[in-house]
């Protein structure tokens, strides 16, 4: 007797949520649409070089332990790689793989001379002292010391690491080379070749995005509502920064929960409080509170993800009543979700090209760095702003031209920016 085979729909199958599948699938359908060679996204479904790596540090007491690292360099068809090492305990190589990927389409969004780079380190940062902390900073770059350096791989802070992490990367680096390297690491302190500018550059940027995009649809910033979610760093500096647009900041949480006033957050107030508490929660200038899901559904012009990845999902998508959803983390829109939000008219500006003025103030401080010639805050903000509108403009004209949604148009404008320097090299 047979026994009868359970057939599931397409709306019970589970999200496919692996990053290293989600951009592989991305680049095959860009390169499609384009018309690329077959080889361009063959070469570009995996990283040109990944490095797998285990660290002995010693803890503070006495004992060795062991942790496990990754750098995976994407593609060098337009220039050294780039980008940031996080220190996780979820870290994975599949992970890793993927933001290296996503890092090659950013900078090509953007026109940096960059391919991909990403590393890992799997650990809890937050059990580690400051010596331990050192000790595995220093450790992994004598790791991966063969395969960096300002012209090869350039890395930079993410997840849990810091301009202090980056200071320590860097010197251990220059004490290898036996020379002051500064040009081998972004996001340093200022006074070690750091760009001002750099830590407000991811929501700046974001900013400026959301700021083309209201153009485009004829939103009006002033008087127009936002929430965000996540008020770290790039959250809480999007909020200030739309504030003075004349954006009604209603709604913002942290890990801890949320707050919400439906004439706007005093954001100056507010993030003096988080600074006092550590959390937005308990806020006295909101009138209550609000948990994620309702933060994400609420009824708003304007949302910023600025937390984790995969926070609108297909089970939220269809309850987002924002025009705009401006991703200022990375990959807060499972790929479901992204289809319903497109098909509900809602403009997407995707993480690769919203959140991308962290990486394009880490290329001017590496550019700074290489000239031994530092620019004023103003300076760096100008150039920022220059490149977020060429960008923004490039890719919302192959969204209207194409007919294609904001995530596709930008991975379209990177993959023929990338093409193109592969087919000059003669890889193709």
């Amino acid at each position: 007797m047979s026994v009868p085979v359970q057939q599931t729909s397409a709306a019970e199958r589970p999200e496919e949520l692996n990053p290293f599948l989600i951009v592989q699938n991305e680049i095959r359908k860009a390169a499609e649409l384009l018309q690329l060679p077959a080889a361009v996204a063959e070469i570009l479904q995996e990283p040109a070089r990944v490095l797998c790596v285990a660290i002995p540090v010693r803890m503070d007491d006495g004992t060795i332990r062991l942790f496990r690292g990754y750098r995976s360099q994407h593609t060098f068809a337009l220039g050294p790689t780039k980008g940031g090492i996080r220190f996780h305990p979820q870290v994975t190589l599949d992970e890793v793989k993927a933001l290296s990927m996503w890092m090659t389409i950013k900078c090509g969004v953007i026109g940096l001379p960059y391919g991909g780079g990403k590393g890992g380190v799997v650990c809890n940062p937050k059990e580690l002292s400051a010596g331990e902390l050192e000790r595995l900073s220093r450790g992994y770059i004598q790791a991966i010391y063969p395969l960096i350096g300002p012209d090869t791989d350039i890395p930079a802070p993410d997840v849990y690491t810091n301009p202090q992490i980056m200071a320590w990367m860097m010197d251990e680096y220059s004490r290898l080379a036996g020379r002051p390297v500064p040009g081998v690491i972004t996001g340093k302190p200022i006074v070690l070749g750091g760009s001002l500018g750099r830590n407000e550059a991811t929501a700046r940027g974001c900013t400026i995005v959301i700021r083309e995009a209201a153009g485009e649809i004829g939103l009006r910033l002033s008087g127009s509502t936002a929430a965000i979610q996540g008020f770290g760093n790039a959250g809480a500096i999007a909020a200030e920064l739309l504030s003075g647009l004349g954006v009604r900041i209603v709604a913002v949480n942290d890990s801890r929960g949320g707050v919400y006033h439906p004439q706007g957050l005093d954001v100056a107030a507010l993030v003096r409080y988080k600074k006092e508490t550590g959390s937005v929660v308990g806020f006295p200038g909101a009138s209550r509170s609000i948990d994620t899901e309702e933060l994400l559904a609420l009824d708003c012009d304007i949302l910023v993800p600025a937390a984790l990845e995969n926070q609108i999902t297909e089970s939220i998508a269809p309850r987002v009543r924002a025009r705009i959803v401006a991703e200022a983390a990375n990959g807060p829109t499972t790929p479901g979700a992204d289809a319903i939000l497109t098909a509900r008219k809602v403009l997407v500006l995707p993480d690769i090209l919203a959140n991308a003025g962290g990486v394009t103030v880490s290329y001017f401080e590496w550019v700074q760095n290489l000239q031994q010639y530092y620019w004023t805050e103003e300076e760096v903000n100008r150039r920022l702003e220059e490149l977020m509108v060429r960008a923004f403009r490039n890719v919302y004209r192959m969204h209207v031209e194409k007919g294609v949604p904001m995530r596709r148009a930008a991975y379209m404008v990177s993959l023929a920016r990338v093409a193109a320097a592969m087919q000059s090299r003669g890889w193709l």
